[in-house]
């Protein structure tokens, strides 16, 4: 008798932690730039659902990618490291001629360890970490995956790259119709209605595909654009509906929440893995440069995160944070122990209106990356409170801003400040030498 009151309070105790934890959804945009929301600025562009969870929460103003490309970011983001640490400093490509990461086996990725606290996991959409075992989502953690393991698509309706189909359910090669913004939007849909049938969180991991390149939203959505937008140009008004689309699909899966009543207890945090690309018509708000480079429009990105009843809605935060930092801050929220080593640093208490993270750790952003512009060369950059210094090509002089006095990055300050220059570049040698310790491919 005294066994089975042990075992029932042992149980019931389990449900009440389970009740305590949230449910956690991370949404990932694919190359958004920072100026291409309405809730960051953008006035031909409307952008709803975001701007609602922004109002529901928090919108951070200096949120930054680890890198100013896709994989690296993505590493940082599942494991909380750097990405050369994580063994990604480069894209991870179909091709092994040009691939430039491979994403450390001894590393507990993010829905591991949500999984040891009791969350089922689930990713869809766009994985770019790997495209065979053991470095599929199936094999890091997640119990559900519907997506793309490769690192772009040629074509958003046959979600082909270089003609090989990438998509997959579990382990299975699927043949899906459709855009893939809607395909990954009905998917996140799906399992959240799916959960109602289990009492245990639930993590989601949706990470969409747009607005990368090819600029290809469906016909009816630029219609609406042009129509709205009168004189806009064809490049812009296409990026603007890609954009819009991808948000659409976002408010179904808020939606989602809502109705299959896990809303009130979920948090969702939403960012996008790098800066616009210029060249395609994205904006960047007033920042220099985009996607690619390490000056502030390739690695500063919209990010914003909500919690009911948890995160005063309508607030903004201009704390300096990254990528890296999700993964602490998410196993806080689920009270899971962090016991390997990270870079990242919760930002949980600073969300729950406590104190933001130390405004003057050093942090490091990098690229490793092929072709006549790097040679498998880096590109790196570091900041210090109001400080950053940069190299922007491997072949170029390193650079040195003041944020607060200089935000667009315009006067070189490298032989105005020599002390601030010799400490900064002391520092990134470090690093640089630190992520040589990592095997990559």
């Amino acid at each position: 008798m005294r066994r089975i009151s042990l075992l029932i309070l042992l149980f019931l105790w389990g449900a009440v932690a389970n009740a305590q934890q949230p449910n956690i959804v991370l949404i990932v945009a694919d190359d958004l730039g920072y100026g291409d929301l309405s809730s960051y600025g953008a006035e031909d562009l409307h952008s709803p659902a975001l701007d609602s969870l922004a109002a529901s929460g928090i919108r951070f103003t200096q949120f930054y990618a680890n890198s100013p490309v896709c994989s690296p970011t993505r590493a940082s983001l599942l494991s909380g490291r750097y990405p050369p640490l994580a063994g990604v400093p480069g894209v991870i490509r179909t091709h092994a001629s040009n691939n430039w990461g491979n994403l450390a086996q001894n590393i507990e990725l993010l829905p591991e360890k949500l999984r040891s606290r009791g969350y089922h996991t689930a990713m869809v959409g766009k994985w770019h970490l790997g495209l065979n075992a053991p470095q599929r989502p199936v094999d890091r953690g997640f119990d559900h995956f519907e997506g793309f393991l490769g690192d772009m698509m040629d074509d958003y309706y046959n979600h082909r790259r270089h003609g090989i189909n990438y998509m997959r359910r579990g382990e299975e090669v699927i043949h899906p119709e459709g855009h893939a913004t809607d395909l990954f939007t009905d998917w996140a849909v799906n399992y959240v209605k799916g959960r109602t049938v289990s009492t245990a969180p639930f993590f989601l991991y949706l990470a969409y595909n747009a607005p990368h390149t090819p600029i290809q939203p469906p016909e009816e959505w630029v219609t609406k654009v042009r129509q709205r937008e009168g004189n806009i140009d064809e490049a812009r008004a296409k990026l603007v509906a890609l954009i819009e689309h991808m948000d659409h699909g976002i408010g179904k899966v808020m939606n989602a929440l809502k109705e299959s009543g896990f809303y009130d207890n979920t948090l969702v945090v939403f960012v996008s893995d790098n800066g616009g690309q210029l060249n395609v018509g994205a904006r960047n708000g007033p920042l220099r440069d985009g996607k690619g480079t390490v000056y502030e429009g390739g690695i500063r990105v919209p990010a914003i995160a909500s919690w009911p009843g948890n995160i005063a809605p309508g607030t903004s935060s201009d704390a300096v944070l990254t990528t890296m930092d999700i993964y602490p801050t998410l196993l806080e929220a689920a009270r899971a122990r962090i016991t390997q080593i990270i870079d990242g640093t919760s930002f949980l208490d600073s969300v729950l209106g406590g104190p933001d993270p130390d405004p003057n750790r050093l942090l490091f952003f990098s690229r490793r990356e092929g072709g006549l512009r790097f040679g498998g060369k880096t590109i790196e950059a570091v900041r210090q409170g109001p400080w950053k210094l940069l190299q922007n090509s491997p072949y170029a002089p390193l650079e040195l801003y003041n944020l607060e006095r200089d935000p667009l990055e315009t006067t070189d300050l490298s032989s105005a400040e020599p002390d601030v220059f010799r400490r900064l570049a002391a520092a990134l040698r470090q690093y640089v030498q630190e992520a040589g310790s990592v095997p990559w491919q």
